[in-house]
């Protein structure tokens, strides 16, 4: 098998169990939606009564039919993003989730962006290096990772918009208005990405090979860069898939930190109100992003390390 048709049968492999992943996700939401107690037509009016409204839900779900007749349904429905009716705000749920997805999505991607520039700086610039600043670099990551993301929300608020006003409170118009929630919800991510990369470059920097490349006579920045930070860059893209969640997550409570708009307003208000259907399309599409994230991150796999390939 040549290495185009080794990468092209990794690839379709890898796209078929993402399928198989994602249909999972949509049966086990059918699944928790139907054993939940009480009626399901209960369940999806949360707390709204006025007259009719449970039964233009059975209607409008199907809820008179089998449940296999139901389930293939739901699944149909999903599969073309129709997830519903909001009964509390009275839309569609797709145009709900659609129109507040930007704003996360800026906000997660301003972050991870963020995130693996502070980490390949600090893992490059320390990996090998003396033990007092492999030792105070260590402790700085250690303090980001564990710092709650709103702990350090308020921080930021605290110094850069109250005390020194560069940045605005809340709100979501404008490039600053990004600056200090992306920092807040990059910062343990970052922390996190850096450790791992760090020991995956020290692991990398002991390899024969990196002897033969100084003996080159090439410079030690260079090295780093184009040798010792790709071979030890598969761990972290391996960690990458799950801090795509905690990305997610953390963008919740940023965005209620510092009153920016997105999903994370948006599941909170839906929680609070009952509104299933709103909170199921958030479960489902979270699940959906980290399907895609993981099958990218395992395509990407065979363009960091080419060995890859042969298995």
């Amino acid at each position: 098998m040549t290495a185009r048709s080794a990468i092209w049968s990794r690839v379709l492999s890898r796209l078929g169990t993402s399928a198989l992943v994602a249909w999972g996700s949509i049966t086990a939401a059918f699944v928790a939606l139907h054993a939940l107690p009480g009626r399901i037509e209960d369940i999806l009016a949360g707390d709204l009564d006025y007259p009719g409204l449970r039964e233009a839900i059975a209607q409008e779900w199907g809820l008179d039919r089998s449940l296999p007749e139901q389930y293939v349904d739901f699944v149909a429905r999903i599969a073309t993003g129709d997830f519903g009716v909001s009964y509390a705000l009275r839309q569609p749920v797709a145009e709900i989730v659609g129109s507040q997805v930007m704003p996360t999505v800026q906000l997660a991607g301003a972050a991870g962006a963020l995130a693996i520039i502070l980490a390949v700086v600090a893992a490059t610039l320390t990996a090998g290096r003396g033990r007092i600043a492999r030792g105070a670099a260590s402790l700085i990551e250690l303090t980001c990772a564990s710092a709650p993301v709103f702990w350090i929300g308020i921080l930021l608020l605290m110094a850069f918009s109250f005390s020194l006003r560069w940045f605005p409170v809340s709100g979501g118009q404008g490039w600053k208005s990004l600056v200090l929630p992306a920092v807040a919800l990059a910062l343990p991510t970052a922390g996190l990405l850096a450790q791992v990369l760090r020991e995956a470059m020290e692991k990398t920097l002991e390899q024969p090979f990196i002897v033969t490349v100084r003996a080159r006579g090439l410079g030690e920045s260079l090295i780093r860069v184009r040798h010792v930070l790709r071979h030890a860059a598969l761990p972290a893209v391996t960690l990458g898939g799950w801090l795509i969640g905690g990305l997610l997550g953390g963008a919740v409570i940023t965005e209620k930190v510092f009153g920016r708009p997105g999903l994370g307003t948006v599941t909170l208000n839906a929680v609070l109100t009952h509104d299933v259907p709103v909170v199921l399309a958030v479960v489902l599409l979270a699940a959906f992003i980290h399907v895609a994230a993981s099958t990218l991150l395992d395509i990407a796999y065979v363009v960091i390390d080419p060995r890859l390939n042969a298995q």
